[in-house]
């Protein structure tokens, strides 16, 4: 045991025992570790989105034509608040991208056909399995992201 002189704020003397190698080495690693999961957790909490509430829009979609076919194709959006009333004056933006890579997305906005009731016009280019991302900003300034899949897209 070792004893040091008195710190500068007058407390009396300090004895500290001085830990052998082995035990200063496990200490460390411990401190390293907890150091480890603290980052970690930090890193989950700040890099995840929360997701949105599941009751603030229900969306209901239509393709046409269906089954969906190489060509032109339309996507019918139904926004309801949870009470059912139609959401309007929202802003939509789709992306449609084959579920491989090597084709460029195709893009599209969905306008404003009724109350609550949104129309897109696009393009599917090649046939196969493609996921459409809807892109949304409702009338308060906040933003939605959804997705749906159109499997299958035939050929003509």
């Amino acid at each position: 045991m070792e004893i040091w002189p008195a710190r500068a704020n007058g407390d009396g003397t300090i004895r500290r025992r001085q830990l052998s190698r082995g035990v200063s080495a496990r200490r460390l690693t411990q401190h390293w570790l907890a150091g480890l999961a603290c980052a970690a957790a930090l890193f989950a909490t700040c890099c995840t989105r929360l997701p949105d509430s599941p009751d603030s829009v229900a969306i209901e979609q239509t393709l046409t034509p269906e089954p969906a076919r190489v060509g032109p194709a339309s996507i019918t959006l139904r926004l309801t608040d949870p009470g059912g009333k139609p959401v309007t004056g929202a802003k939509i933006a789709l992306e449609a991208d084959m579920s491989h890579a090597g084709m460029s997305p195709e893009f599209a906005d969905a306008k404003e056909s009724e109350p609550g009731r949104y129309l897109a016009h696009f393009e599917f280019p090649m046939a196969g399995d493609w996921v459409v991302l809807l892109h949304m900003t409702l009338p308060g300034g906040k933003k939605l992201e959804r997705q749906f899949d159109v499997k299958g897209v035939r050929p003509n």
